[in-house]
C-alpha cells in the first residue's frame, strides 16, 4: 500500500543529522525598536485610527515574547523540540484518518513544514505537495537551529486582515510592537493561523475566544502553565485597534505621502488632527448605505460634506461598502454631472450683466456641429414651457436655456470662470457644457459650489488640520486655503435663485427642509438616468450627493437627482446641521431688489397680476416699467426684500 511507504520515508529523512546555519535568512528590513504608528484624532480631539506601514518587517525571536512562542510550540506543534522537521506521529495519526476520509483531510503538518508551505508551496493538498513539504522541512532542519526556524515562522506566517507576520499583526491588533505585547494578547495570537480569517481578533467575538480557550487548554495540557493562570488569563480584559472612518483615513495617508514622502508613513510617529468629524462620517456611512440600498443593492453612491468657509472635509464616503473597496468614488470617479453644472452657468452669466429676472424662451435651437451634423438639446421629456425667467428656468432645471445662456456668455469665458471655481473643464466640449457632458468628480463638484455658499470665496478640500511630531515636539499647521472668485453679489443672487430648486423646483421635496433650514442646491441627473446627483448648502454646511453604477448603465426612468440623491442628502444633513443656529444666507453690499412683472421681467406697475420681488446685483435692475401694464411710472426707489417664489410649473432635472 502506499500509505505504509510513505510513512517508512518519513523515518527515513528523519534520521538526517541538523547542521545550524549562520547566514542571514531575515527576508524583510528589520523592525525598528520603538515605532510608534500615526494617530489621527477628529476635530474633536476623538480618536479615529491609525496609520499603518505597508511594508512588511522582520522580527527577532528576541523579541518575540516567550509566552508567545510556548503558546504557538503548544497549539500548532507540541512536538517542535522533538522531531526533524516532520512528527512521525502526527503523520500516522493524519494518514488514518485519510485513508478513513479517502482523501486528504489531515494534515499532520509541524511548524517547519507550515513555514515551508507559507514560503516557497502552494496549499495544495496533493500526496506530491506532502512529499516536497516534508523533504524541504527535512532540509530546513538541517540548516537551521529551532529558534532560527521559529523566528522565521513568525516572520512569515498569515494573522488575517492584510497582517503578514508578527510586527504587522502586533501593530494592527495592538498598536503595539512584538516585544511589548501581553500573556493575554499573546494567547489570542497564537490562536490565529489555524484560520486567520475566522480567529483574527478583529472576528466574531465567540469564534475568537474559542479558539484562545483551546490554546490555553493545550498549555495547562503541556505544565507550560497552571490552571489558575490559565483562569487569570481567561479574565483579562483584551482591547483590540478598531478600524473606523477607514476611506477618510487613507485620504489622510495620501495628504501626507503628498507633502513628506512615502518613507513618514514607514516612520510612524505623529498624531494628526483631521478636519472630520467622526460623529457627522459615520451618520454619512450609514445614510448612504441605507439610501443606495433602496434604490438597488447593486448601485454605488458618494458623499462628501465641507465646511464652506474653511474647506474641511467634515465628512467623506467614497462608497456603500467602504470596508470592502478602498476605491474612493467621492475623490476619484469623474462622472458627468449633468444639470448640477447649471448653477455656475448662471452664476457666470450674472457677472456678464444678465439678471435673474431677464425673461428667455425654450423653444428649440439646432447648432451646427459640423461635418453636416446638427445638435438640437431637447428639455427634459421634450416639452417646452415657453418663456421663463433665469430664476425658473434654474429651478426647473431647464436645459435650451440654459445652452441659449452659455452661447450668449460664450464657452471660453464660461470654462475660464468655471476654472476659477475649481471646476477644470475643457471648451471642446462646446455648447454641450451647459448640459454637464464633461466629467467631474463629486470632490470638485462640491468645492466649486463653495464661493456660492459663502458669499464669493472658494475653498479648497481640507483633510488635516494639524500634525504633532512626537520625536521632534513640534507642530504643524495646516491652515486653509481660501480664494476670492466670484462677486459677492454674484454669489448671493445665484443662491437665491438655487433656493427655489427645493421649494417649487426639482427638488421641491426638500422643501420642508429648507423652510426650517435656508439653504439652496441643484439637482443633477446624466442621460438615460446614468448619474444622479444633488448639491446643498446652508451658510455653514454642503454637501454633495453622487448615485449611480460603477460601470455607467441606466438606473431606469424616474431615476433623477430628485429622486435619487436628494432624500440621501435631506437625511444626513438634518443631523449635520442639527447642532447649528438656523441662519440665512447674508445679504452684501450691491444687492438690491425691486418688484418686477413676473411675465416681462419689466418693473411692476399696479396693474400688473403678477409682481416678484427679484434681486439684482446693483446697476443691473430694469430701468423701465411694465409695457403690458401700462408702464409710465416713475421708477421706484429698489428695497432689500426677500424674493417671493413665483406660481410651480412642471419642469426638467
Amino acid at each position: 500500500m502506499l500509505y505504509p511507504a510513505v510513512l517508512a520515508f518519513f523515518l527515513v529523512l528523519n534520521l538526517v543529522t541538523r547542521a545550524p546555519a549562520q547566514e542571514d535568512y531575515a527576508t524583510y528590513p528589520l523592525a525598528a525598536t520603538g515605532y510608534t504608528s500615526i494617530k489621527v484624532f477628529d476635530k474633536q480631539g476623538r480618536f479615529v485610527g491609525r496609520l499603518l506601514p505597508e511594508r512588511r518587517y522582520w522580527v527577532p525571536i528576541g523579541r518575540i515574547p516567550v509566552f508567545l512562542q510556548k503558546a504557538v510550540v503548544a497549539v500548532e506543534d507540541a512536538r517542535f523540540y522533538e522531531h526533524g522537521g516532520i512528527d512521525i506521529r502526527g503523520i500516522a495519526r493524519a494518514l488514518v484518518k485519510d485513508v478513513v476520509k479517502g482523501k486528504m483531510v489531515e494534515g499532520g503538518s509541524t511548524i517547519t513544514q507550515q513555514l515551508i508551505k507559507n514560503r516557497y508551496l502552494s496549499s495544495a493538498k496533493t500526496i506530491e505537495r506532502k512529499f516536497d513539504e516534508a523533504r524541504m522541512a527535512m532540509e530546513f532542519e538541517k540548516k537551521y537551529t529551532k529558534q532560527q526556524i521559529l523566528e522565521m515562522y513568525f516572520n512569515e506566517i498569515y494573522y488575517g486582515n492584510n497582517a503578514w507576520g508578527i510586527a504587522q499583526a502586533a501593530r494592527i491588533y495592538f498598536d503595539k510592537n512584538p516585544e511589548d505585547l501581553t500573556d493575554a494578547e499573546c494567547a489570542l495570537l497564537a490562536g490565529v493561523p489555524k484560520n486567520p480569517s475566522r480567529y483574527n481578533p478583529l472576528g466574531k467575538g465567540a469564534n475568537v475566544t474559542q479558539r484562545r480557550d483551546v490554546v490555553l487548554k493545550r498549555m495547562v495540557e503541556l505544565n507550560m502553565i497552571t490552571p489558575r493562570r490559565k483562569q487569570s488569563l481567561r479574565a483579562q480584559r483584551v482591547t483590540f485597534m478598531q478600524h473606523r472612518a477607514q476611506q477618510y483615513l487613507a485620504l489622510i495617508r495620501a495628504k501626507l505621502i503628498e507633502r513628506y514622502g512615502a518613507e513618514v508613513i514607514e516612520q510612524g510617529g505623529l498624531e494628526v488632527t483631521a478636519a472630520l468629524d467622526l460623529k457627522l462620517q459615520k451618520e454619512a456611512e450609514q445614510a448612504l448605505a441605507d439610501g443606495v440600498k433602496r434604490i438597488s443593492p447593486r448601485m454605488q453612491g458618494a458623499l462628501i460634506c465641507l465646511d464652506p468657509a474653511t474647506g474641511d472635509v467634515l465628512a467623506a464616503v467614497g462608497g456603500v461598502d467602504a470596508g470592502k473597496s478602498s476605491y474612493n468614488r467621492a475623490f476619484s470617479a469623474k462622472r458627468q454631472p449633468g444639470s448640477a453644472i447649471k448653477p455656475l452657468i448662471y452664476a457666470a452669466a450674472l457677472e456678464k450683466g444678465i439678471t435673474a429676472g431677464s425673461i428667455w424662451n425654450d423653444r428649440p435651437v439646432a447648432y451646427n456641429r459640423g461635418n453636416n451634423e446638427t445638435w438640437k438639446p431637447l428639455n427634459y421629456g421634450g416639452k417646452e414651457y415657453g418663456d421663463l425667467s433665469l430664476r425658473q428656468a434654474l429651478a426647473y432645471s431647464n436645459n435650451v436655456i440654459a445652452v441659449k445662456v452659455l452661447e450668449a456668455i460664450g464657452v471660453p469665458y464660461f470654462t475660464e470662470f468655471a476654472g476659477k471655481m475649481g471646476l477644470p473643464l475643457r471648451a471642446q466640449n462646446g455648447l454641450s457644457l451647459a448640459l454637464g457632458t464633461d466629467e467631474v468628480t463629486l470632490n470638485e463638484l462640491v468645492q466649486a459650489y463653495t464661493p456660492l455658499a459663502t458669499g464669493g470665496m472658494r475653498s479648497e478640500a481640507r483633510t488635516i488640520i494639524r500634525v504633532y511630531d512626537r520625536r521632534r515636539h513640534a507642530w504643524m499647521e495646516y491652515p486653509p486655503a481660501i480664494t476670492p472668485v466670484l462677486a459677492p453679489a454674484a454669489a448671493f443672487v445665484t443662491t437665491q435663485m438655487m433656493k427655489d430648486v427645493m421649494t417649487y423646483g426639482t427638488a421641491k421635496t426638500l422643501r420642508k427642509f429648507s423652510q426650517k433650514r435656508p439653504s439652496a442646491g441643484k439637482t443633477g441627473t446624466t442621460d438615460d438616468y446614468r448619474d444622479a446627483w444633488f448639491i446643498g448648502y446652508t451658510p455653514q454646511v454642503i454637501t454633495g450627493i453622487w448615485v449611480g453604477y460603477d460601470k455607467p448603465r441606466s438606473g431606469g426612468k424616474g431615476f433623477t437627482g430628485g429622486t435619487a440623491a436628494a432624500p440621501i442628502w435631506e437625511r444626513f444633513m438634518r443631523q449635520a446641521v442639527a447642532s447649528k443656529p438656523a441662519a440665512d444666507f447674508p445679504m452684501p453690499d450691491g444687492v438690491v431688489s425691486v418688484a418686477i412683472d413676473l411675465a416681462t421681467g419689466f418693473l411692476a406697475t399696479a396693474e400688473c397680476p403678477s409682481k416678484h420681488y427679484e434681486f439684482y446685483i446693483a446697476g443691473t435692475e430694469p430701468s423701465e416699467f411694465c409695457p403690458a401694464h401700462g408702464g409710465a411710472e416713475p421708477k421706484p426707489e429698489p428695497v432689500p426684500v426677500s424674493p417671493v417664489s413665483p406660481p410651480s410649473t412642471e419642469g426638467g432635472i
